[in-house]
């Protein structure tokens, strides 16, 4: 059993930014479902606490499941009078000529336009949602805003310490087997001296000790490592502000074994310790320890 559930509704106008607000929540760990009839809330969430495995829930409900929308209001007062979940509601809104406009450049059909005019649909959602617009916690007015600055909103409203909303992907990889195809960033370290070339060094990885220690202390790596974390000291911040959820770095050095291996290994802890979530993937340093074993 969890010791509580933080359940957020996203609800609102048809066309105010409900499936941004969504992939906001997914962004910070909730577990989202969209277009959840709200007849089956309580069930939902009896589940939901008997499996104890979720805590942070978000579910768009919205006219779509028209035939049951006169059941939302019961179903939460249901919800708030348990001590186990907290429930909030969120209420998207935009202005009448904002909501047209949008429909007009999206050639979308309101849901309740019932094939007539667009601001027909709009008026008969609002008489609708007036109930549940009452119950809102918050009401955000999408008129003036950008999806990213929606975003923003969402997070700065809702971002708890245990949610982590941007994190650091780091690759090392081999240029032979081609650059990641998703990264945002990617350095190439094959300046720097090769442990190919040693014999005894040949067979490791750059997470051993011997191959770690022979590429740090060459006195072009920590130049390297030096002017390297300084860029990344500027530009994550950055990344961060324009509403990035992630950043993939991919270090590349020639089979994707040794150099970019150490490399990774040794940013990925600074990266770290400035705060920032980091996940590391080797995706190359097997592949020449498998061909050098069938050889």
């Amino acid at each position: 059993m969890v010791e509580s559930l933080n359940i957020v509704i996203i609800t609102g106008m048809s066309g105010a930014g409900k499936t941004v607000a969504m992939q906001s929540f997914e962004d910070m760990g909730y577990f989202c479902v969209d277009n959840m009839p709200p007849s089956l809330l309580p069930k939902f969430f009896e589940l939901v606490k008997e499996s104890g495995k979720l805590n942070k829930i978000a579910l768009v409900i919205d006219l779509r499941s028209s035939a049951f929308f006169d059941e939302l209001v019961p179903a939460l007062e249901s919800l708030d009078n348990t001590s186990l979940v907290t429930t909030r509601v969120l209420f998207l809104d935009a202005d009448d000529t904002e909501l047209v406009s949008r429909y007009k450049e999206t050639r979308r059909t309101h849901p309740l336009a019932q094939g007539g005019r667009v601001m027909d649909g709009i008026k008969k959602e609002r008489k609708q949602l007036e109930a549940i617009k009452g119950r809102a916690q918050l009401i955000i007015n999408t008129a003036d805003l950008t999806p990213r600055q929606l975003r923003k909103k969402i997070i700065d409203e809702f971002h708890t310490e245990e949610t982590t909303t941007f994190r650091v992907e780091l690759v090392s990889f081999g240029f032979k087997y081609g650059v990641p195809i998703d990264s945002d960033v990617v350095m190439d370290v094959r300046f720097l001296p090769n442990p190919h070339y040693i014999d005894e060094l040949r067979p490791l990885t750059g997470q051993d000790k011997p191959v770690y220690d022979y590429v740090m202390k060459q006195p072009e790596t920590e130049v390297f490592y030096r002017k390297f974390t300084d860029l990344l000291e500027y530009v994550l911040p950055g990344y961060k502000k324009e509403g990035k959820t992630s950043v993939t770095i991919a270090i590349g050095c020639t089979g994707g074994k040794h150099r970019s291996v150490a490399l990774t290994e040794r940013i990925a802890a600074k990266i770290q310790s400035d705060g920032y979530p980091v996940h590391i993937t080797h995706r190359d340093y097997r592949k020449l320890k498998e061909s050098v074993n069938r050889s």
